[in-house]
């Protein structure tokens, strides 16, 4: 029986925390307080779809927490627990994708951005801004707006550099691998 969770995942884990964390200052304003374009979404969706839901889940929440912490010296759960749902979301699919194997197609790459979308509308069209009126008691407009700014901000970027990232992974690094287990 093949394992699903081993030490390369526990690895990609380690270094997309920290990836994630250290891009989390990365940032593009779009003219919507706390709301900016993040080149850390792509490294993290690319993560996601390569490993798996619970590397993907992990990978956003522990990274945008201690991203939040490190940089701005406390948490904010309405947006740490959506990250996670990007993650699960993308994850999901990852099987389906097929990039660890090379086989990052057209079909792969429609599936990958379609998922992508509903998992960023889930998480932060409904989630999020719940999360913010229920947690932190925040405008309903507010976060409502926020939130479809970050939404369309994640898409964007994981649209572009997610796709390319996996998919030059998948022609070029999942066949180079030098990793192989040992009997």
């Amino acid at each position: 029986m093949k394992k699903k969770f081993g030490i390369k995942e526990v690895v990609a884990i380690g270094i997309g925390t920290a990836l994630f964390v250290a891009l989390t200052e990365v940032q593009i304003p779009i003219g919507i307080p706390n709301t900016y374009l993040q080149p850390r979404m792509a490294v993290f969706a690319f993560l996601a779809a390569v490993f798996g839901p619970i590397v993907g889940g992990v990978v956003g929440l522990l990274g945008h927490a201690l991203g939040d912490l490190v940089f701005y010296g406390s948490v904010w759960w309405s947006w740490v627990i959506p990250e996670a749902v990007i993650g699960l979301g993308i994850g999901l699919i990852a099987k389906k994708l097929a990039i660890k194997e090379g086989g990052f197609d057209k079909k792969a790459i429609i599936t990958f951005n379609v998922v992508q979308v509903l998992a960023n509308a889930v998480a932060w069209i409904l989630v999020a801004p719940a999360l913010d009126i229920l947690i932190y008691v925040e405008p309903a407009n507010k976060v409502f707006i926020q939130g479809a700014y970050a939404a369309l901000g994640n898409i964007l970027i994981i649209g572009i550099l997610g796709t390319l990232l996996a998919a030059g992974y998948a022609k070029i690094g999942a066949k180079s691998s030098s990793l192989s287990k040992e009997d």
